[in-house]
């Protein structure tokens, strides 16, 4: 990554414009990629920056793990034995860090695991499964016998690499997992400090990560609808509940083969007791939609935007078919208000034009698939020389409607009697014209119901379309957390593992709020892969004295000009100097 900058002139003044880029190959091409606009770096953006890192992380500069400013004195080196000695990683450890307790979660957990003989605190192995888990998502074993000791988190938690072990690690978890709910309120409350969230508007969906092994311990593995496509592996089930802004509230973990739509009321009720019965909108897609489930919500007054299952459009065909009260709410997108049939609902209709284009060649290419594998069985039918079974044949349609559901209602088939056939029948079919009507209608449609009256079809719309953001969540804890596959074969662990990577999607969000308020984009991977480069390392300075000694000095390296830029814009400040602690037993 480098910096680029563009010059601007107006009203007579020069204006210079940063921004951030990096090269990235597509192909045999190589491109610039705009990371980050930085705006004219000038001095009242950077107090900004400063103004917004104290208030996330409140805590000064942190001198407590800073080298003290040493006294005045000098000393001869022999200059040509200096060396560097004991390079480790640094940046993106200690930002974890400073997420971490920008968020409080130290206090918090030493407050909930008070420190006692042991001689590694559960408190400080948590943040480092945590932040172990945001930096470089991997196994305890690998945290211990590998990450740990290639970063500079010895220094920053005071916790010697001889005390980080996969046993220690293991029972950490053990430790953590009880105080889930705990977590998850404080959680709530500091996150709305920081970032002034509104929790009127919840957003629910439910995803699976899978097993490796057979997990035969665990009483909530099962095989079940699999969204990684691994049927062949058990999972496990869990439903999510975010903010608006895809800010995590909590979580639970269901049996791998529990159903979507069976899961609303037990969530609804335990956000419910967990924090508070406050008036707010529910938003779920319609695997969670059921008639009982809209009962239930309408019955007990809870307020709730959700989709519909397809079935629900031909109720409004002729809603659909006509061109009039449709209102655009984004280029390619209209939306048209229904009245529901008692006035208590309201049904939005939607249409979209990239959805519609998608869905005609998904119907076009099953199509084919489907005409292709008639012909292929008409003509085997005519051409065989050897009798064929009624029965077989319905058994190969069965199969090829199996593989082509979403264009085999199009086709009326038969099996008609024909006596000079060997056979003695033929495949007859043909297409069903109010199939076609209908998919032209419908495609790139779909339907949203609320209770909520008073909002406009845009504000519907708009915030039914948030769900991405509970979406963009899983994908997150999956590809970069590395939620799945789960190696754990207890069931405390594989609770404690999801809690883990909950925490870290806290900090991941906590990290994208920040670079969002700071104008640097939202995309905390970038900026943890830049600052990981930046290394703390032990300069050696052998002496001239007499008996000869060496001084240490443990520093962090200087950033690059790019890292700078990144830091400053974030408001933050490298630390030059690290304390070496004194050597002690090893355990």
């Amino acid at each position: 990554m480098y910096l680029r900058h563009t010059t601007v002139r107006k009203n007579g003044k020069a204006h210079t414009y940063w921004r951030l880029v990096r090269s990235v190959r597509r192909g045999k091409k190589v491109e610039q990629q705009t990371v980050a606009q930085l705006g004219e770096l000038d001095a009242a953006g950077r107090a900004r920056a400063k103004r917004w890192a104290r208030r996330i992380t409140g805590r000064g500069e942190q001198r407590e793990f800073f080298e003290e400013e040493p006294s005045e004195q000098s000393v001869a080196v022999r200059l040509d034995q200096v060396r560097l000695e004991r390079s480790r990683a640094f940046g993106d450890v200690w930002l974890g860090w400073r997420l971490w307790q920008a968020l409080e979660l130290d206090r918090l957990i030493e407050k909930l695991e008070p420190e006692g003989k042991e001689t590694a605190p559960w408190a400080t192995l948590a943040a480092v499964l945590c932040v172990g888990r945001l930096c470089e998502p991997s196994s305890e074993l690998y945290i211990a016998e590998n990450w740990y000791r290639r970063t500079a988190l010895e220094d920053i938690l005071g916790l010697a690499t001889e005390k980080v072990n996969d046993d220690r690690l293991y029972r950490a978890l053990d430790h953590l997992l009880p105080h889930k709910a705990r977590l998850e309120q404080h959680l709530k409350k500091r996150l709305g400090e920081l970032f002034a969230l509104d929790y009127d508007l919840l957003l629910y969906d439910v995803t699976s990560t899978y097993f490796e092994g057979l997990a035969e311990k665990n009483e909530q593995a099962a095989r079940g609808h699999s969204r990684d496509h691994r049927p062949d592996c058990k999972q496990v089930c869990i439903a999510l509940v975010v903010t608006r802004e895809g800010i995590p509230l909590g979580y639970e973990v269901f049996r791998g083969n529990r159903v979507d739509v069976t899961t609303v009321e037990e969530i609804v009720e335990t956000m419910e007791q967990r924090f508070g019965l406050a008036q707010r909108i529910w938003v779920m897609d319609r695997g969670m939609t059921s008639k009982e489930n809209v009962d239930w919500l309408q019955r007990t007054g809870r307020r709730y935007l959700i989709g519909t299952p397809k079935v629900e459009m031909k109720r409004y065909r002729e809603q659909l078919i006509e061109k009039k009260d449709w209102r655009e709410v984004r280029d390619g997108v209209e939306v048209k208000l229904c009245a529901g049939p008692e006035g208590q609902e309201v049904f939005i209709l939607c249409r979209s034009r990239e959805r519609q284009q998608k869905e005609e060649a998904i119907h076009r290419r099953f199509i084919e698939h489907m005409e292709t594998g008639l012909q292929s069985l008409e003509r085997r039918i005519e051409r065989s020389k050897q009798p064929i079974g009624r029965d077989e044949v319905w058994e190969q349609i069965g199969r090829l409607r199996e593989r082509n559901t979403r264009a085999a209602g199009r086709y009326a088939i038969e099996l008609e009697d024909e006596p000079s056939l060997p056979a003695g029948f033929r495949l007859k079919w043909t297409v069903r014209p109010e199939w076609d009507d209908w998919s032209r209608c419908s495609e790139g449609c779909y339907v949203l119901r609320s209770n909520v009256t008073v909002w406009t079809p845009e504000e519907l719309w708009r915030t039914y379309i948030q769900l991405t953001e509970a979406e963009a969540a899983f994908r997150i804890q999956k590809s970069e957390l590395s939620l799945r596959p789960v190696w754990h074969q207890k069931a405390s662990r594989v609770q404690a593992h999801i809690l883990v990577c909950f925490l870290a999607y806290v900090m991941w969000k906590t990290l994208e709020q920040w670079q969002v308020k700071a104008g640097l984009g939202n995309s905390p991977r970038t900026v943890l892969d830049e600052l990981r480069t930046i290394q703390s390392t032990d300069v050696v300075l052998p002496t001239a004295e007499s008996p000869r000694r060496e001084l240490r000095l443990r520093c962090v390296v200087r950033p690059d000009r790019s890292q700078a830029a990144l830091l400053d814009r974030l408001g933050l400040r490298l630390p030059e100097r690290l304390k070496i602690p004194l050597a002690g037993p090893e355990m």
